[in-house]
């Protein structure tokens, strides 16, 4: 399996110098994420990352979860290494300290959870589960229930898992039929069957909390008439001392194309024992904010492969000899020159590169604005951060974890045939990002959430969010004579996405199969856009450096930068293209053609 270091000086990069965390001490939680602590933080994620997670990703993925009537036993050291992880603390790294988290900004955790899924994605699926379903209780449970779940979250004693897929329906949750049935106690039996159910059964922890959306007697047809319920494995005491074992058990466990140590379960409810969160029949509404969460979570799984991928390809490019260079002998002690002076091998080197550090910066400012929606003082400025993370939620998912099948495959590709043989560890990375773009809302999902749903918020307020701060930047920057090589293509891009937007709008509201069609190469073209803007901001900051002792690090910023403009946003043009020319190439098509 190839190495994984973790690459702390570009985080650090972005979290400092491109996003400038430190003007944000007045918040809560920032004002004890001072430099020297976040080093720190950082520091020792990477160990942990490096000494206990990589080591088990392949041969987790060898070994796989075990089923047994109804148990499910995770692979060697998996038990371990989750032991360590919970006690140190990580998994309560935003999480309240009321309820014994470290209350740190959750734009912190993103860098660690890239760092955990750069490491082992399987493993990650387990406290990533138990942060969405903290989430969902913190902000819709009971004060009762938020007392008695949530400590044992954060701390890793008991871990989470959300409910919804059925075998019937998966997209669309209005087809559920898992029924809850109220008791005279205020508690609900649940009654059903949920499939691909991540972490279900495991044996990790001493109780697993679902989360698990159903539907009443009485209620309303559709989404709409769905609740949610949270339904632990082991009934706990008001003390949270766990009993008797809930009605609910374990079918049996997927065999999946990748992230093979995380169990995948079918989960059988017979009369669970269950209580209400939030509203009867409101249970999407509380289930979106796990969701939402979890979709931000899964671009960060996309990156983290991404960089894995790049680390082992570029890697072994410099190693692997083959060949003399096209512009004459590199390595004239060798028999061949290093594979990496080969411009098709740079093509994908680059490509990953530029693109996972351009994902990094767009995440991870993603992640600070979910931090000023949550603590900021201002009303405007939260409902503002806000919007910005509601609009940039379906790109952050699909393009990143694009990015992360993308970059895989370009891995295995710059290791030619040894990329292909599993001992190499790189054909791990494309089975495990495949799920990626799958799971939390397939990809098309997403397209169609920014299309259908976030444009036409407020009229187009959520747009503004973005467009507003861009054009501002842009009418300084291309003011610069140092910064124009930048500034100039994204320029072009942002204009062709607002054409792409005000056609969207018009043949949108004309026929909506014209927004479907267009969806996938709008977002797309979105994304693009939004990740040329981080690459100017950090461009930005590199030019005024280039003088430090850091030299080399801020050049080969400008280097990304520049094959960034240069070879990867003029792709904006094509997809303004393709979008643009309607529906009627694929939905004229009969039926029967297929």
């Amino acid at each position: 399996m190839p190495a994984y270091e973790a690459p702390l000086r570009d985080i650090r990069f972005v979290l400092n110098e491109v996003l400038q965390i430190d003007k944000f001490s007045n918040l809560p939680g920032f004002a004890d994420a001072t430099p020297d602590v976040v080093d720190a933080i950082l520091e020792e994620a990477a160990k942990f990352c490096s000494s206990e997670l990589q080591p088990l990703n392949q041969p987790g993925d060898e070994e796989g979860c075990h089923f047994d009537d109804g148990k499910v036993t995770t692979p060697k050291g998996f038990k371990e290494a989750y032991d360590k992880f919970a006690e140190a603390g990580w998994i309560g790294l935003p999480c309240d300290p009321a309820y014994g988290g470290q209350g740190l900004p959750k734009v912190i955790n993103f860098a660690v959870e890239e760092m955990v899924c750069s490491a082992n994605l399987s493993f990650g699926m387990y406290p990533g589960l138990s942060n969405g379903a903290y989430n969902a209780l913190y902000l819709h449970g009971t004060e009762d229930q938020k007392k008695l779940y949530l400590p044992k979250l954060v701390s890793g004693k008991w871990s989470g898992t959300m409910c919804l897929t059925e075998p019937q329906c998966g997209t669309d949750l209005g087809l559920i039929k898992t029924r809850a049935e109220p008791q005279a106690d205020g508690s609900y039996h649940i009654t059903g069957t949920k499939i691909f159910i991540s972490a279900g059964e495991h044996d990790l922890t001493e109780n697993i909390v679902h989360l698990v959306l159903a539907r009443l007697a009485d209620a309303p047809a559709g989404i709409r008439g769905i609740s949610l319920f949270v339904c632990p494995k082991f009934l706990p005491d008001a003390a949270g001392n766990i009993g008797a074992r809930n009605k609910l058990v374990c079918g049996a466990i997927e065999k999946k194309m990748g992230i093979k140590a995380s169990a995948t379960c079918v989960m059988n409810f017979d009369g669970a024992r269950a209580w209400l969160v939030g509203q009867k029949h409101k249970g999407m509404s509380a289930m979106f904010t796990m969701m939402n969460f979890a979709r931000l979570a899964v671009g960060i799984q996309g990156l983290g492969v991404a960089e894995a991928a790049y680390q082992g390809a570029v890697t072994y490019a410099k190693e692997r000899l083959q060949m003399r260079s096209l512009g004459g002998v590199k390595a004239p002690d060798k028999p061949a020159d290093p594979i990496v002076v080969h411009p098709d091998v740079r093509r994908m080197l680059l490509t990953q590169r530029s693109i996972t550090e351009a994902c990094r910066a767009l995440a991870y400012w993603a992640g600070i604005e979910l931090d000023i929606a949550a603590h900021h003082p201002e009303a405007e400025r939260r409902q503002a951060a806000d919007d910005l993370v509601a609009l940039l939620t379906p790109i952050v998912k699909a393009y990143l974890t694009d990015h992360g099948s993308l970059a895989a495959n370009l891995g295995v590709q710059v290791f030619g045939g040894h990329g292909y043989i599993r001992d190499w560890g790189m054909e791990q990375l494309i089975r495990d990002a495949r799920i990626t773009e799958i799971y939390e809302g397939t990809n098309g999902i997403q397209a169609l959430d920014l299309v259908g749903r976030k444009l036409s918020v407020g009229t187009g307020r959520l747009l503004r969010r973005f467009f507003h701060p861009v054009t501002a930047y842009l009418e300084t920057a291309t003011a610069n004579p140092a910064l124009a090589e930048f500034a100039l293509p994204l320029m072009k891009a942002v204009a062709k996405l607002q054409q792409a937007t005000a056609w969207l709008a018009q043949a949108g509201l004309r026929d909506p199969e014209e927004a479907g069609a267009a969806a996938h190469d709008y977002l797309r073209l979105f994304a693009l856009v939004a990740l040329g803007y981080m690459w100017c901001r950090m461009a930005e900051v590199a030019l005024s450096r280039q003088e430090s002792e850091e030299h080399a690090f801020y050049q080969a910023k400008l280097a990304g930068a520049r094959f960034f403009m240069t070879k990867v946003i003029p792709e904006t043009n094509l997809l303004f293209t393709t979008m643009t020319s309607g529906k009627n190439a694929m939905m004229a098509v009969p039926d029967d053609y297929f």
